[in-house]
């Protein structure tokens, strides 16, 4: 009976300690390469309370599995941006967007300088 016990509270402890609650979340990031996947989820995995990022380069959809009582949506979007990417809800500071890779430019500049040309 003791055995049966211990083996009951052993099965249980995994549930104890990673029962935190936990949000799923899919949001629109910019971007357009491998090397913007590995900055964007590299950025959100090193957050406190995500367990999970995963930017998918063909529809740009950023998934997100996180502990909402230690990050909020808001800090996921505000993470992104912070390395350069938009997100419907925070855009990246033009500062944070001039540091990512040539290749990885997803704004469309060219817009901007054809209207100087006259």
């Amino acid at each position: 009976m003791k055995n049966h016990f211990l083996a009951m509270l052993l099965l249980a402890l995994p549930t104890l300690a990673f029962g935190q609650k936990k949000v799923e979340i899919t949001f629109q990031t910019d971007g357009v390469c491998g090397m913007c996947e590995k900055r964007i989820e590299s950025a959100l995995l090193a957050l406190d309370g995500v367990w999970t990022a995963d930017w998918n380069q063909e529809t740009h959809a950023t998934f997100v599995v996180f502990n909402p009582k230690m990050v909020s949506e808001m800090d996921l979007h505000k993470t992104v941006a912070s390395v350069g990417h938009d997100t419907p809800k925070v855009k990246a500071k033009d500062e944070d967007y001039a540091k990512v890779h040539a290749c990885c430019k997803y704004r469309e500049e060219e817009v901007v300088s054809s209207h100087h040309g006259g």
